[in-house]
């Protein structure tokens, strides 16, 4: 289930895709973003690219013997077995283990994604009784979902459960078990074979399109070292270890400043202002482009947000996300940039507005109606004369 016994194309030799493997250097500094969608058609590598994360993965902390890998430092993300133990006064032993990537297969039934438990052994032995499904091994891991797409309805309710709870609960003739189920969610899909329901697809902190726009050096490059990695993997691998441990290097760097990087408030209320100018469902794009936009300022080794750091993460946070209640699509990058831009300047001047498409009040018109706040939405700033609508820009607002 794991990829660490595989020998695997190192994560540094993959050719190109450099805001995927960004984002999932980002993931690996910072699991509290949380994942990430990767979408483009069969043959681009997506799935190369995740499996070579595995190596570049970092170590966690987990008490040893427990099944459920529990983190020992937080009590509240404890299955009861170690939390019965901490109350008792037991001391925990705390073992340090790799981060690994766990897979879960299209053909998975439900009690092996979620545990199955023997009802009369959990009479009598409580917790032990249960015998852990994947989401088990997930935690303080990363769960891969090759083509997310087309997994049944039934596992993609349980998958949402976890990632929304960041526990499983596993309920059985009346008994009822759980334990902490924390991961990093990884899919991957081929949008020509099937849409991503909306509910899974907000569950996505980041997401990347990929395509395969390379130079004829690039297509030589990539063949050059798929054939040499196949003819000897361990040599290939030793070739890219200098590389690798550079990288690692980085990410562990950058996992030691992250409690130090501050986000300056009026870089907040721009992220804010933006997220409500392109009009985003909900304000969980907000929270990932922030926690993004600090965890790539520790990867640049800085201890302060930039707007570079703001503009990226606001493409990776926005490319998927549903607006005005789903009647709008995802806005262009285009869209993204600016919107970050034009609100990091208005909170640079400290407006009153409220919101960037709130149109101020006309000093030379002193009617009731003359700058009332009213808000125009429709993805831009100030006064518009058209609105978004769904595929469409040039719909013309009514008068």
């Amino acid at each position: 289930m794991t990829e660490a016994s595989r020998v695997v194309l190192p994560f540094s030799a993959v050719v190109d895709l450099e805001r995927l493997k960004l984002a999932l250097i980002l993931n690996g500094i910072n699991p509290r973003i949380g994942g990430v969608l990767i979408s483009g058609p069969k043959g681009t590598g997506k799935t190369t690219v995740v499996r070579a994360l595995a190596d570049l993965l970092p170590e966690v902390d987990v008490v040893e013997g427990c099944k459920f890998g529990c983190n020992p430092y937080h009590e509240e993300m404890m299955c009861e077995d170690c939390k019965r133990r901490k109350h008792a006064g037991e001391e925990l032993k705390v073992v340090r283990r790799k981060m690994r990537v766990v897979n879960l297969p299209l053909s998975t039934t439900e009690d092996r994604l979620i545990g199955s438990i023997d009802i009369e052994r959990v009479l009598q032995e409580g917790i032990q009784a249960l015998k852990p499904g994947i989401l088990a091994e997930a935690h303080q891991n990363v769960l891969y979902v090759d083509e997310v797409n087309l997994l049944p309805d039934h596992l993609v309710d349980d998958l949402l459960d976890a990632a929304a709870t960041k526990f499983n609960v596993i309920e059985r003739e009346g008994i009822s078990i759980s334990h902490p189920s924390d991961f990093i969610l990884i899919g991957t899909m081929n949008p020509e074979e099937g849409e991503l329901r909306p509910q899974l697809l907000d569950r996505f902190p980041l997401h990347v399109a990929v395509g395969r726009n390379l130079t004829i050096e690039d297509r030589m490059e990539l063949v050059r070292r798929n054939l040499n990695f196949e003819q000897n993997p361990l040599e290939f691998r030793e070739k890219w270890a200098e590389e690798q441990e550079h990288l690692r290097n980085r990410i562990v760097k950058a996992r030691e400043i992250l409690p130090n990087v501050m986000l300056p408030e009026d870089k907040l209320h721009a992220i804010a202002m933006a997220c409500d100018a392109l009009e985003v469902d909900g304000v969980r794009p907000d929270i990932i482009i922030s926690k993004t936009s600090i965890t790539m300022a520790a990867f640049e080794g800085r201890t302060e947000v930039s707007l570079e750091d703001m503009k990226l993460a606001a493409q990776l946070t926005l490319s998927h996300r549903t607006r005005r209640g789903g009647l709008l699509e995802p806005p262009a990058p285009s869209e993204i940039e600016t919107a970050i831009v034009k609100a990091a300047e208005l909170s640079k001047k400290k407006t009153k507005r409220k919101s960037p498409t709130e149109v101020p009040k006309d000093k030379d018109d002193e009617s009731e109606e003359a700058g009332s706040g009213t808000r125009y939405s429709g993805g831009s700033f100030g006064r518009q004369d058209t609105f978004a609508q769904w595929g469409d820009q040039k719909g013309k607002k009514k008068r």
